[in-house]
């Protein structure tokens, strides 16, 4: 995130595309509301007509899977209308002139015939932006759970770089990350491609780097993902570690899913509840919960926080550093008899540069945005003021290409697939609080009212849903939420599995799922 998020009180336009963020991300959109009620303008780029889109000023009801093409449409009408910064391209990019001449093809006309978006309503977003003294782009996983996730980010990048709406208050490129301390994963390595604080492990430099701080020679290709490791499981993966995520719930595909964990010889899972997965597990190493841990995590803004326990840990429950710390120690392996959260902290400050700047001690006193380079930094709430991490901008030449899967006659509607305010993810914990549960005890499908009778349903009934890969049973619910030909469903309830059904197709940079698409047939029971 390019951009602390009190700056999303700021922008004159705010273009918001993949993101039901009033229901992911309550709290950080009443910035958002703010900076509309003192007079920013707010373009909503969703195929449901979520909450933000009532907020909006103009709203895009794209087809689901055709965000490249929206991109490109707008990019198009920006470069037409002479809309680009050209110092901002001439003193900070690269490969502009390139990337000029592929956007010429992708009028708005054409972006209208793929995305549904009428080419006007793709102009006038794309004018707001451009001419916008200062213009922000959020996003979250509805631009990213696509075979062309990294296509689509790249494409948000080309209108930040055309325009110089980057490294200034109020503008940026700001991914809003959908579980509390997932930047810190990443930022601590727990990525297959990067050690601690993103330096490559097939880097000389960084390999020479670790292998003295270690003190011992260490694997310097680059790991595998977990859609790879799931494929393997059975084969060549025998045994496996998860440790506070509910992958039967959570991942496409569940059968194959299922079928992979249950290949294994040995499954351990670390966790705080009793979760699905864990139910497959052969041995529950139970967990602290965050009000019994003691660390520190990372939000979406960078900002580095102190966590402190409140209470004590029930029972044998201890935190997950202390646990694997525990079995590396039992594998004789070496480096991880630390005794306190204090030491791996100051290990990993050590050895990453984004980090050098902090210690247990400083940040037990204040909170800082990485990166912090050196003891006296204040940190950095924005990023790319001056220049970018290599230098310079890069402007990615994209074309558009259609989901893995599309609509046809065996399966002629699209599913989408998200979250709900109610309900966080897979319910491991809020589906253990009977408020909550109250407030929203059933999954529902979310359909559109003229594609009821369509489709010979009942509102409040229930229905058959099937994909190529399995079939669920739901309750049917009609809203203008879902345009005609489209249903939205969450996947957080363990006994309407919806991701019986996704599973169609995986990025193949990031190997990201993707979830937002998924064609299916309905029928009435």
């Amino acid at each position: 995130m390019s951009n602390p998020l009190v700056d999303m009180q700021k922008p004159d336009v705010i273009f918001c595309i993949g993101t039901n963020m009033t229901e992911c991300h309550p709290v950080a959109a009443t910035g958002l509301k703010k900076a509309i009620a003192q007079g920013a303008k707010l373009i909503v780029a969703d195929p449901r007509r979520i909450g933000l889109a009532e907020l909006s000023h103009l709203y895009l009801p794209l087809r689901v899977g055709s965000d490249t093409a929206l991109l490109l449409g707008m990019a198009h009408v920006i470069a037409r209308e002479g809309l680009i910064n050209e110092d901002f391209i001439q003193n900070r990019t690269t490969g502009f002139d390139d990337f000029f001449e592929h956007i010429s093809q992708w009028t708005p006309e054409w972006a209208e015939s793929i995305t549904g978006v009428p080419a006007k309503d793709i102009e006038t977003a794309a004018m707001w932006y451009g001419a916008a003294d200062k213009g922000a782009i959020y996003y979250t996983l509805g631009i990213t759970e696509h075979i062309c996730g990294v296509e689509n980010v790249q494409s948000l990048c080309n209108l930040a770089l055309m325009t110089g709406h980057v490294g200034r208050e109020g503008t940026g490129i700001n991914p809003m990350r959908g579980q509390n301390n997932i930047q810190g994963a990443g930022d601590t390595g727990a990525l297959p491609n990067n050690y601690p604080g993103f330096q490559s492990v097939t880097d000389p430099i960084h390999q020479e780097k670790f292998k003295h701080a270690y003190g011992k020679e260490i694997d310097n290709e680059k790991g595998i993902t977990k859609v790879t490791a799931l494929d393997l499981c059975g084969d060549s993966i025998h045994a496996m570690l998860i440790d506070g995520e509910n992958t039967l719930i959570s991942d496409p595909d569940r059968e194959h899913c299922e079928h992979a964990l249950r290949s294994l010889k040995h499954l351990v899972v670390i966790d705080i509840f009793l979760t699905e997965t864990a139910e497959l597990a052969d041995v529950i190493l139970p967990a602290t919960a965050w009000g019994e841990t003691d660390g520190v995590c990372t939000n979406t803004e960078r900002r580095v926080q102190r966590m402190r326990a409140a209470v004590p840990p029930p029972g044998v429950a201890k935190p997950d550093w202390w646990i694997i710390s525990q079995i590396a120690q039992r594998l004789e392996v070496n480096g991880f008899d630390y005794s306190t959260p204090k030491e791996i902290f100051n290990e990993l400050c050590e050895l990453s540069p984004i980090y050098a700047g902090l210690d247990w001690d400083r940040i037990d006193k204040g909170e800082y945005q990485w990166p912090v380079p050196h003891k006296d930094h204040p940190g950095t709430p924005m990023l790319h003021e001056d220049s970018f991490i290599n230098g310079k901008g890069i402007f990615s030449t994209v074309n558009y290409r259609d989901p893995a899967e599309t609509i046809s006659h065996d399966f002629p509607v699209w599913l989408t697939t998200g979250r709900r305010l109610q309900s966080y993810h897979t319910r491991t914990q809020t589906g253990r609080s009977q408020g909550i549960d109250y407030l929203l005890p059933e999954e529902s499908l979310e359909v559109n009212p003229n594609d009821l009778k369509k489709w010979n349903l009942t509102d409040g009934e229930w229905c058959r849903m099937s994909s190529a890969r399995g079939t669920i049973e739901i309750k049917v619910k009609a809203t203008d939420r879902s345009p005609r030909g489209t249903v939205f469903a969450s996947f957080s309830f363990s006994d309407v599995p919806v991701n019986v059904l996704t599973g169609s197709g995986y990025d193949p940079i990031t190997q990201t799922a993707e979830l937002k698409v998924c064609p299916v047939k309905i029928e009435p029971l």
